[in-house]
């Protein structure tokens, strides 16, 4: 074990400085080539239309990114609530083949300072083929009356599991946590303060931060990453009432507000076909759609396992992009209509940017590959431009709150994106009916046969 996290530190470091070499390449032939040491001919055949497009697409954009950055000065967590000032609230936690991590993962909301006889936990599993419903035995007789355990007898998908755990639920405010995820001691009392101080609020998105940065390349660049889609977009959307997608990793929901929307939620589908994927977004939609608030509470941190590998990346990120197109078209349909009492004008924004991104993105891409053909000198020089631009702010995001030099890792990210992910966006396009997991294969950690015994239990929906 220890040679291969040596191998892992290797592959990280080696990584990071290609990188790093890459950027002071880039720094170096700029300077030779405005100094006129270098010549590059800069200019493409191209018509005045396709020209007029690509700078009002990258205009447009950066205008947006000027008004994000305003937004997220604005942006301002709510603050913690005493625990008299607290509700009651309900932590569910769904799990599939997740082995030994849902009982960290529990272990970690029962460290919680939330009031205990405010809690209520409801671990869910959801039909697993490894040892997580031993796992959560363990869970059982560790915290005994303070955690219910359901088993199904066959897996459903996540959105069932979810509904078995809110079907029992007896807290005025609903927590998701995914059972690959640990939270801090003060993320719920976090969480279900931003419902205290505005009962406006229907649903609150927590930040979500990798938890296994240590194996691998992927992670550590995925937390960078995850910095910039939390503190920098989810905050900017906070401060105008709404973010578009409260993670599954974890999420907060009005106890009401989720019993009135549950049938809608669960009994979504797409072209015809139920929905297995998306239902966190899918219920941020219905959530907005009631003309409630949706906020983010930067303080209520979360850690979750990401992939490690290429492959597995790949299934959840286009997991993601097929939820993201199909809730796009969810919320334009109400989207763009006063659909609450407060100001709409800046979701009406966001939601057309998205719009923007689905498609102008997409063909663009398609128009860099026959750029890449037939002028790749100049190509490939504005790609390595617009990487180095589009690194320095999720690098500076990170380095600002964190005070890292892992902060680096936005532009070897950058690069891996445009070079080894940028296809899942446009292949989702094309498939966006198909459901699926895809990113819960069977856990491998082994459990003492004298760690915990099998018991039967059955139980009903209330």
């Amino acid at each position: 074990m220890a040679s291969g996290n040596a191998g892992g530190s290797v592959w990280m470091k080696g990584f990071l400085a290609v990188s790093i070499m890459v950027l002071l390449a880039l720094l170096v032939f700029n300077c030779l080539l405005y100094a006129g040491k270098v010549h590059l001919s800069l200019s493409m055949p191209l018509s005045a239309v396709w020209r007029a497009g690509v700078y009002l697409l990258i205009l447009t954009n950066l205008g947006v990114l000027a008004w994000r950055v305003y937004l997220v000065l604005r942006y301002r967590p709510a603050a913690h609530c005493a625990d008299e000032a607290l509700v009651s609230c309900t932590v569910i936690i769904p799990a599939y083949n997740e082995g030994r991590q849902v009982l960290d993962t529990l272990r970690s909301v029962m460290a919680s300072d939330y009031p205990a006889d405010k809690m209520q936990v409801i671990c869910v599993d959801d039909g697993s083929k490894d040892d997580t419903w031993l796992w959560m035995l363990k869970g059982g007789e560790e915290f005994g009356d303070r955690v219910e355990l359901i088993r199904s007898p066959r897996n459903q998908g996540k959105r069932h599991a979810l509904n078995e755990g809110f079907l029992r639920a007896t807290g005025s405010v609903l927590v998701t946590i995914d059972s690959d995820s640990e939270i801090e001691p003060t993320t719920l009392r976090s969480m279900v303060s931003v419902f205290c101080r505005n009962p406006r609020v229907g649903a609150v998105a927590g930040n979500v931060r990798v938890l296994n940065t240590r194996q691998g390349v992927i992670p550590r660049m995925l937390d960078v990453a995850f910095t910039y889609s939390f503190d920098f977009i989810r905050a900017s959307q906070s401060t105008f009432n709404t973010v578009m997608c409260t993670p599954g990793a974890l999420s907060a929901y009005d106890a009401a507000l989720v019993m009135k929307v549950r049938e809608a939620w669960l009994r979504q589908t797409f072209l015809g076909q139920p929905a297995n994927i998306g239902e966190d977004r899918a219920m941020t939609n219905l959530i907005l759609k009631e003309g409630r608030l949706v906020h983010f509470q930067s303080d209520a941190v979360v850690y979750t396992n990401v992939p490690v590998k290429y492959r597995g990346l790949c299934k959840m990120m286009l997991r993601w992009a097929r939820s993201n197109i199909r809730e796009t078209i969810a919320l334009s349909r109400f989207g763009f209509t006063r659909f609450r009492p407060e100001p709409v004008l800046g979701a009406q924004v966001d939601l057309s940017h998205q719009w923007l991104r689905l498609t102008c993105n997409e063909l663009l891409k398609l128009g860099l590959v026959s750029s890449l053909i037939n002028w790749p000198g100049v190509t490939l020089y504005g790609l390595m431009v617009g990487m180095f631009f589009a690194s320095i702010m999720p690098a500076f995001l990170y380095l600002l709150k964190y005070r890292s030099l892992a902060c680096l890792w936005a532009f070897p990210y950058t690069v891996f994106m445009l070079f080894g992910l940028t296809w899942i966006s446009l292949y989702a396009l094309f498939t966006p009916h198909k459901n699926g997991w895809l990113t819960r294969d069977l856990a491998t950690a082994p459990v003492g046969a004298d760690a915990v015994q099998e018991r039967q239990w059955q139980d009903e929906a209330a």
